[in-house]
C-alpha cells in the first residue's frame, strides 16, 4: 500500500568509494516498500554515475542533483521529492543490516505518531576504531536501549543521524530541515526534544557506521566544537532555562569560557564557579570565580555543567544530590 511507503533521504558527495555497499545494503531490505531518493550535493568524482548505474536498474531509486549547496539544502530537496508516510535518513557512506527498514517501521506503527524509531548502531573501519568512536557508540547505545535519549541531549547528540524513522507528518511539525542550523543532525535532534517526540526503546543494531578520516564529521567547519556548544546553550535557553531562576555555569576550560561569552554578548546575568583553587577569587572576562558552596546562597538555581572530568563530574552530581537538585531541572551536563 502507497500509505506503507518508506521514504529513505539519502544526500550524497565524493562517496564513489563506499556508495555501492550502501545501495546493495538498501536494495537487500526484507522491508521492500521503499523509495530511495538520493541527491548529490555536487559531487566532483564519479559518485553520480556510479548511482546513476543503480537507477536504471531499480525505479524505487530515484536520483537526483541538488540546486543548492550543503548537506540541509540536500535534505530539504530529497524531502520535497519523498512520498513516503515513513522518513527516514541513511549516509552513502554507511551500511544497513537487511532487517532494519523492517524493524525501524514495526516498531513506529507499534507505538504511532509523536514517536521516534532508533536503533543501536555499530561503528566500523578496517584499521579500527578510536577509543573515542567506542565510547560515544557505548553511550548513545545505552541510552537507545531505554528509550531515555534525550534525558542526556546537552552531552551530545543523542541520535544517529542515519539511524531513525518518523512520520513524515511529525517531522514537518518538528520544522524537517528548515533551520539553516549545523550540525543539521544534532539540531534536529533538538527540535524532535523541544516538539515532544518520544524515543522508542531499541536492543538491536540497525545501523552499521563507517568512520574514515576524511568523513564529513571529522573535518567540516560546521562539525566543529563551538557549533556543538552554540546549539546547546541557545536550544537550553529556549527550552529548560527558567528566567525567574539565577543561572550558574561550572567549568572555565575552553567550554565554560564559550559559554560564558555567549552569555555575556546576550547581555544575561549568571554565576561563575569553579573547582581550581588557583582560579577562584580571579576573574575572567571580568567575572568573579566562584567555589562549588556559593551555589547554596542562591535561590533555587539553575546550573550548566562543562567540566569534562569524569571524577569531577561525579564529585558534582554528588553535591547536587545532597542539595536534592535534579538533572534535567536543575543542572545540565553540557560535556
Amino acid at each position: 500500500m502507497q500509505n506503507d511507503l518508506i521514504s529513505i533521504l539519502t544526500p550524497f558527495k565524493n562517496t564513489a568509494n563506499y556508495i555501492p555497499e550502501c545501495i546493495e545494503s538498501i536494495l537487500k531490505q526484507t522491508y521492500t516498500n521503499w523509495e530511495l531518493i538520493i541527491v548529490d550535493d555536487g559531487s566532483t568524482d564519479n559518485s553520480y554515475e556510479v548511482v546513476q548505474a543503480y537507477a536504471k536498474l531499480d525505479n524505487r531509486i530515484k536520483l537526483f542533483k541538488s540546486d543548492g549547496i550543503g548537506i540541509i539544502e540536500a535534505l530539504r530537496f530529497a524531502l520535497s521529492k519523498a512520498n513516503g508516510e515513513f522518513i527516514t535518513r541513511m549516509d552513502s557512506d554507511d551500511i544497513m543490516p537487511n532487517y532494519k527498514l523492517e524493524k525501524l517501521r514495526e516498531n513506529l506503527v507499534k507505538y504511532g505518531k509523536h514517536h521516534v524509531a532508533i536503533g543501536l548502531v555499530r561503528y566500523f573501519n578496517k584499521t579500527g576504531i578510536s577509543n573515542g568512536y567506542l565510547k560515544y557508540e557505548k553511550w548513545l547505545n545505552k541510552l537507545s536501549m531505554k528509550g531515555n535519549n534525550f534525558s542526556e541531549i546537552y552531552k551530545e547528540c543523542v541520535i544517529p543521524s542515519p539511524c531513525w524513522m518518523v512520520y513524515k507528518t511529525d517531522l514537518l511539525h518538528c520544522e524537517a530541515f528548515n533551520p539553516n542550523r549545523y550540525p543539521e543532525d544534532y539540531d534536529l535532534t533538538f527540535r524532535f526534544y523541544k516538539y515532544g517526540l518520544t524515543c522508542i526503546p531499541c536492543d538491536t543494531i540497525l545501523h552499521h557506521w563507517r568512520d574514515y578520516g576524511s568523513r564529513t564529521s571529522r573535518t567540516h567547519k560546521h562539525y566543529a566544537q563551538n557549533y556543538f556548544l552554540d546549539i546547546k546553550l541557545n536550544y537550553f535557553l529556549e527550552i529548560d532555562y527558567d528566567n525567574k531562576r539565577p543561572l550558574a555555569i561550572w567549568g572555565a576550560g575552553f567550554k565554560g569560557k564559550h559559554i560564558a561569552k555567549s552569555l555575556i554578548n546576550k547581555n544575561m546575568p549568571f554565576f561563575w564557579i569553579c573547582n581550581n583553587p588557583n582560579k577562584i577569587n580571579k576573574k575572567v572576562y571580568q567575572q568573579p570565580m566562584l567555589p562549588f558552596e556559593y551555589l547554596k546562597q542562591l535561590d533555587n538555581p539553575q546550573s550548566i555543567i562543562t567540566v569534562a572530568n569524569t571524577k569531577q563530574q561525579t564529585i558534582i552530581k554528588n553535591y547536587f544530590n545532597d542539595l536534592k537538585m535534579t538533572a534535567m531541572h536543575d543542572y545540565f551536563f553540557f560535556c
